[in-house]
């Protein structure tokens, strides 16, 4: 994919004279390297994550505290020329804090709609599992659906648009598990683990995280993160390779260690996310090396594991794996 765009001729101008283009590469490799200068050591997660954004999806991030969520999530959103928010998810936030509300305007007697920080490019969502459910219930429609409803009347919100949550998996005094209608709507759940000695060396050198955040300049526009998305879209799924995603999906709901298998939704969001991978590879095509790079990030959060087989030791992510080395993988183009 030399171009950043497949597009007939004359379909935009051409660059100036002495002007370079810009190219799919290019592009992506300047986002991560700009969000790896503030998370160091974690190059996998992070090409995982801008993968994820140009794939139109969502993104969970669970961690224990102070490996870097927040800074991730934070440094992905400041590498665009875009507007985005942080909103602490607390037990007392409400629906209304996230999506808006209509205030009266005393001048003309009548309400106005004013959005909340839902109306954003991109949407930290920090400790989502502390906010009660019916908060969380409002992320399911502009998720899914990229909009809210509020008073009788539906708003689309701004393109791109991208929720990116992070959860501590470990304390859950005073939190909310996210039900599985929730979890599913995210296209990839990330875990960064604590950094090597070298990365955590560096962080010393640049005194955290923060002093970096604050040094970090977009790269990439939303515009062209809109013509990177459409680039996904339209990256080639060979019929072998789509009978091999239906393939996955009906072995993990045949799977005898698993209560809940994959759902129709799962299979097309791998589909998006092996398109991504492929397209920041370099190609137009996608092969199976895309589908098992990205199937632990799509696919683990997706699956409930029966109480049984957990108490034998199978977890979520085992079980992806044993499912992923299992099926034939197609041969060919």
């Amino acid at each position: 994919m030399t171009a950043l765009f497949d597009q007939p001729p004359g379909a935009q101008p051409p660059p100036p004279p002495g002007a370079t283009r810009k190219t799919f590469a290019s592009l992506f490799e300047a986002i991560t390297g700009n969000v790896a200068s503030v998370v160091h050591g974690k190059r996998e997660a992070i090409d995982l994550a801008v993968m994820c954004l140009l794939a139109e999806g969502h993104l969970l991030i669970e961690d224990v505290p102070g490996v870097g969520k927040t800074s991730l999530a934070k440094a992905l959103a400041g590498s665009i020329d875009c507007s985005w928010k942080r909103v602490q998810f607390t037990p007392d936030l409400l629906p209304t804090d996230l999506v808006g509300v209509s205030v009266l305007q005393r001048a003309t007697e009548t309400f106005v709609f004013q959005p909340g920080p839902l109306f954003a490019n991109i949407v930290l969502a920090d400790e989502i599992n502390r906010a009660s459910p019916k908060t969380q219930s409002a992320l399911l429609e502009a998720m899914e659906e990229r909009q809210v409803s509020a008073e009788g009347r539906t708003y689309a919100l701004p393109a791109p648009f991208m929720v990116a949550a992070t959860q501590n998996p470990i304390e859950q005094e005073g939190t909310y598990r996210l039900p599985e209608s929730q979890l599913d709507r995210f296209l990839m759940r990330l875990s960064l683990g604590y950094p090597g000695r070298a990365a955590e060396l560096s962080i010393l050198d640049t005194q955290g995280a923060a002093t970096a955040l604050g040094q970090l300049r977009p790269v990439v526009s939303s515009a062209e993160v809109l013509e990177m998305a459409a680039a996904v879209r339209a990256v080639h799924l060979a019929d072998p390779l789509k009978s091999y995603l239906v393939d996955i999906a009906e072995t993990s709901r045949a799977h005898q260690g698993l209560t809940l298998g994959l759902s129709p939704r799962a299979t097309l969001q791998l589909a998006r996310a092996t398109r991504s991978r492929a397209a920041a590879s370099g190609r137009d095509f996608a092969t199976p090396d895309d589908v098992k790079a990205v199937g632990m990030a799509v696919l683990a959060h997706r699956i409930v594991v029966r109480p049984d087989a957990a108490s034998r030791g199978l977890t979520a992510e085992y079980a992806i794996r044993e499912i992923l080395d299992t099926v034939p993988v197609p041969t060919g183009r």
